[in-house]
This record gives structure tokens, sequence and C-alpha cells, in this order.
């Protein structure tokens, strides 16, 4: 696995190996071992996957306090534009945002640490996104902030007007600091 620093503090992209053949491929998508060598002392406990349509956009979500997630995610048929936005005020990349095209084709996946919200939203005509989590989800402690809030200016790369948001994401606030 190859590791590549992000604009956000403790955020990485990263590339499996992928060994092709003319059967197809085999690529380990995680290895605790090599992981750690980079990000010492997250261990996962939960794993997600959700099907989207095309312009469907998904964020941006986090968790609060001590029910707050590190995530591993990857788009496993698609491709989608991910985003996370640093909610750290400690961070040196306090209120930036960084985003990163996942395709099935590239394998790459996003690793965004705790105390970050995420988001991501479908330019193929559907995708399939899995994540890993850190820690569980807790209903109660679950926040969402309004994809489009001028405080970061996120460019989702495609138009507002074609943007696909579920009710709860609608009614998302803007983000107070």
């Amino acid at each position: 696995m190859k590791f590549f620093e992000t604009p956000i503090e403790g955020a990485f992209e990263i590339y499996p190996d992928v060994h092709f053949d003319s059967r197809g491929y085999f690529t380990e998508t995680f290895n605790q071992k090599e992981f750690d060598k980079i990000v010492p002392g997250v261990t996962f406990v939960q794993d997600n996957q959700s099907h989207s349509s095309k312009n469907v956009l998904r964020g941006l979500h986090y968790q609060c306090g001590e029910y707050a997630q590190a995530k591993l995610v990857r788009c496993t048929e698609g491709t989608v534009y991910d985003v996370a936005v640093d909610l750290r005020p400690w961070s040196k990349t306090y209120m930036k945002w960084h985003g990163v095209i996942l395709s099935e084709l590239k394998f790459n996946q996003f690793y965004i640490p705790r105390g970050c919200a995420h988001g991501f939203v479908v330019l193929s005509d559907s995708a399939t996104f899995q994540y890993k989590c850190d820690n569980y989800y807790n209903h109660d402690a679950e926040r969402g902030i309004n994809p489009f809030d001028p405080q970061f200016n996120i460019n989702w790369k495609i138009s507002k007007e074609n943007v696909i948001l579920s009710e709860k994401d609608k009614k998302s606030k803007f983000y107070k600091s």
C-alpha cells in the first residue's frame, strides 16, 4: 500500500498494490500492520456500504464527542467525489476541506481522521461506496452540515441544480465554529 498525505492534517489518500493477470486482478484492500505504520492506534470496528445514483450527494456528516469516527472510504463500483472538512479547532488545517476522486478503476481509498466532516457526490451513473469506521454509530452524536455552506465553498464537481439530497441533508444548517 502507498500512502499519500493530503492538505488535511492526518488525512491520506491510499493506493493498494493491484496484481492483474489473465483472470482479472487481486488486491489487498486493507492490512492493519501496514496501516499502523502510517496511522498508528486506529482500529476499525464497523463496515458500512451504500449504493447511490448519479448526482446523489451524501453529507456533510460527522459524529461529535466520544462518538467521533475516523473513516477509511472507497468506491467499489463507479466514481465519486469524496470530501473531508477539518472541524478540529486545534488542527493547523481547521476549517479547510479536501476532495478526492475515488473510483473502482483507481482502487484508491481516503483515510479521514476523527474530527472531520465527510460527504461525497456520485459522478457516475451509480456508485457503491464502502467505508470502515473506528467507532460505532451513535444516533444522538450524529451531526450534519449543509454541503453548500459558503464558509467552505466546496466545489462538488457538479452543478448545485443537479444535486439530489436526502430530506435530512436538505435541512442541515451552516457550520458554527
